[in-house]
Order: structure tokens, then sequence, then C-alpha cells
């Protein structure tokens, strides 16, 4: 994006809340309705991001001085709208001006250091993060894992979490299908990479890397390095719930979040006939190996609902009460956290990119997935367990 739509360099503006003798009052008044603008793809103030390098009010016309992250910023149109918005809700303003500019690298370096919080680039959801993390697995494909993963995501968002979901199945990547941001691409800010949003969840999915109808055929370390990469780099801010669609199986994938996020939390998902259960545990035993602690089972495809109030149990019956009771332990106990009935629209919901707990919220298969983000939303972030960071002198 070029400057050219504006006729004052951003040089000629006075700096944000700097008072001048013209319009101090109304100035001070523009940047607090700017601080209400927020960037789309951060979901931070534009102020709080230096993004407004300059308000300059004359009369009753504002000059705003707005800098974009980079060329081409995906997000510019929306920010530049809020921008004029926001600053002609101010009593006494009538016009507005908006004179875009791109950040240098140096500012652009200032940003990312801020938004990392000054700390080094290093894996985000650390010991000391206070963000659920729930990797949902499955010991085959085929299960439902992806889609349920995507809906549960959308059904804690709506619930007013912050939620971002990782979409780890490098090989068959489906989440943003799912989520209806199909060839969306992610914004890079030197080394910070941005996820799309979608229905207020944050994703990031090799998808959005390579081609549509490209196969993915990694070994291990590329594998392993993809996952710390999209762990580190992706820029997902203060998660209270992040998910990780895993790969089927017990494969570099499942080991290596083992290694990057022994904290993360094990859901199994699996069919209720008992050889897709039995295959299922693999992937819970695998994940305990590594430090993970396995909460519970999701029974998807659990039977098809009959005009005359029966089920008609297509894929059997049982076999997720089955792993749970076979997975408990007496120091971890797991249960069935939900049934999921069989849904046509919960299919082309998925096929069409819109999530069924918000396209068809009252669909059993809504109000299940509805009923287990209510459970997984109330268990809080604490530090309890957790080693701190902590010395005695």
């Amino acid at each position: 994006m070029n400057d050219s739509r504006s006729s004052r360099s951003a040089s000629d503006v006075s700096r944000p809340g700097f008072d001048t003798a013209a319009g101090g009052l109304l100035n001070q008044q523009v940047l607090t309705a700017l601080r209400r603008v927020i960037d789309p793809e951060i979901r931070k103030p534009i102020v709080d991001l230096d993004m407004i390098s300059g308000v300059s009010v004359a009369g009753d016309a504002a000059t705003i001085a707005l800098k974009l992250t980079i060329v081409g910023c995906p997000a510019a149109d929306t920010i530049e709208r809020d921008v004029r918005e926001a600053a002609a809700s101010v009593s006494g303003i009538s016009t507005v001006d908006v004179d875009v500019s791109i950040m240098t690298r140096a500012e652009r370096d200032a940003l990312t250091d801020k938004l990392r919080g000054g700390r080094a680039k290093t894996v985000q959801f650390g010991p000391d993060s206070l963000t659920r993390i729930y990797a949902v697995t499955s010991g085959k494909g085929g299960v439902g894992k992806s889609t349920l993963t995507a809906n549960l995501g959308v059904a804690l968002a709506a619930r007013g979490l912050r939620v971002g979901i990782v979409d780890a199945d490098v090989f068959g990547f489906s989440i943003p299908g799912i989520l209806g941001i199909a060839g969306a691409k992610p914004t890079q800010v030197n080394d910070m990479i941005l996820p799309p949003l979608a229905h207020d969840v944050k994703v990031i999915s090799i998808g959005m890397f390579v081609d549509e109808h490209t196969a993915v055929s990694w070994r291990g370390p590329m594998l392993h390095r993809t996952i710390q990469q999209f762990l580190t780099d992706v820029y997902f801010g203060d998660l209270d719930v992040l998910l990780l669609d895993l790969p089927p199986g017990t494969g570099d994938i499942a080991i290596s979040i083992g290694q990057l996020l022994p904290q993360a939390e094990i859901i199994v998902v699996t069919t209720p006939q008992p050889a897709a259960a039995e295959v299922a545990e693999r992937s819970a035993l695998v994940a305990r190996q590594t430090g993970q602690k396995v909460i519970g089972v999701i029974e998807n495809m659990a039977g098809l609902a009959q005009p005359d109030g029966s089920v008609l149990d297509i894929f059997g019956s049982g076999g997720g009460a089955d792993a749970a009771s076979r997975l408990s332990t007496a120091d971890e106990p797991v249960s069935v956290l939900a049934s999921i009935p069989i849904s046509i629209e919960l299919r082309e919901g998925g096929d069409a990119g819109l999530p069924i707990v918000l396209s068809h919220p009252d669909d059993p298969a809504a109000r299940a997935i509805g009923a287990l983000a209510a459970q997984l939303a109330v268990r809080g972030r604490g530090l309890a367990g957790r080693k701190l960071g902590f010395t005695v002198n």
C-alpha cells in the first residue's frame, strides 16, 4: 500500500497526546476515541501498538497519521475505516483525513518486541503459561476429530474465551476449510506470524503456506520444526484455551507435541465400535509416555436419531465408555466428556465452512458440543501444581 491518498506528511502531525494550542482538548478526545479501534489481526488497540503516530486538529478537521505494519496489510481498509469512524464520532469533528504510511523496520522490531513482552523468541506456551492446552487426538483417521476440534473452538470463543487452534495434522490439514477460511494467508511482520481469525478463533495451519492441492510429504525433523515454528513464531497473544488438532496415530508429531507442550491435556476421540476404541487408546498411551495427562474421551458418531425417537447405532455402542475405563488409573481417572450423535448438519457444515454450533445451535450434535465447551470453559487457568521460577536466597 502506498501513501498516495494523503497530501500531508505524517511528520507534520503532532505526536498523540501532545497538547497544541490549536486543538489540545480535541486532540485528546480524538486520541481517546482511537483507543477503541482494534487491530483485527493482533486484537489489540492500534494506539497501544504505536500505529497512530500523530493526531492534529485544526478547527473541526482532524488529521490522523496511521502507520500500517507492512505493505499490502490485509486489514488496511478495515483499520482505516474504523479510524475514520472513531475520529468522526468526537463532538466538534466534522472532517477526518487519514495519512497512511508503513512502519519502518525498526518500528516493526519494536512492535514485535512489545508483543512478546520483551522476552526472547521461544515457545510461547511454556510451563509458566496460564493457557489451557487441549490436544485432540485419535488412534485412527475418519472419526471426526478435526470437525469436533473446529466446532469446539468456535463454541468456546462464543462463550467469551480467547481461543487459538493449531492444525497440527500436517499431512491431512482440514481446519481452515471446516472454519470457512480456506485460502486465508497469515500476515508476517518481520519474523512474527499473525494468524487468520475465524469466528473469533485464531487459526494456524500448514495449509495456509502450501498450495491448496499440494500433498505434504515430510519426514520427522521437518515435522518437528513446523510444529515448533507454529508455537514460537505465530502470535496468539494471551489465550484462555489453545486447541491442537493432532494427526491420527502415534507418530512424530504426537511425540513433538509431548516434548514441546508436556503440560497439554489429552482428549481422545473415538467412534463407538470396540475396534475403533481400542485403537484410540494407543494415542493416549503415547501421550502419557511424554508426561501429558489424559482428561477424557469424546465418543463421536454415537447413533442416529430416528423419526420415532429411537436411536440407530450405526457404529455400535459403548466404545467410548470402554476406552475411558481402560485408560483410567488410580491417579488419573478418565471419563467420557461427550457423546456426539451423528448429524447431517454437522457434516454439511464442515464441508461448507459453517460451524454447526453457530449455524444450527439447536441440532443435537451442536448441543452436545456446546455442553462439552461448557465443561472445558470452567476449568480455570491457574498455577496449581506448576513449578514456579522462584528461588530462595
